[in-house]
């Protein structure tokens, strides 16, 4: 089980409304995505933090039905 773009486009828009998203499939597999994601929610925390966010809405996914996540993420 795999998860799509959209998918994960949803769940991080749960977590973080605001987010401006755009999931690039890198090999085509629904398995290993770049996902560029900014918003307001960043501002003042480290890269790591912003990740964390991030990962706290993918929740069990990641490393499970998402195989790769690559994050650029951006305080707007």
């Amino acid at each position: 089980m795999t998860l799509t773009a959209k998918q994960i486009t949803e769940m991080i828009k749960k977590q973080i409304p605001d987010a401006q998203i755009e999931i690039t499939d890198l090999k085509g597999d629904n398995n290993h995505y770049h996902a560029k994601i900014k918003s307001k929610r960043f501002k003042g925390l480290s890269k790591i933090k912003q990740h964390q966010l991030v990962y706290k809405a993918l929740g069990k996914h990641m490393g499970s039905t998402l195989h790769a996540l690559m994050l650029t993420t951006k305080e707007i």
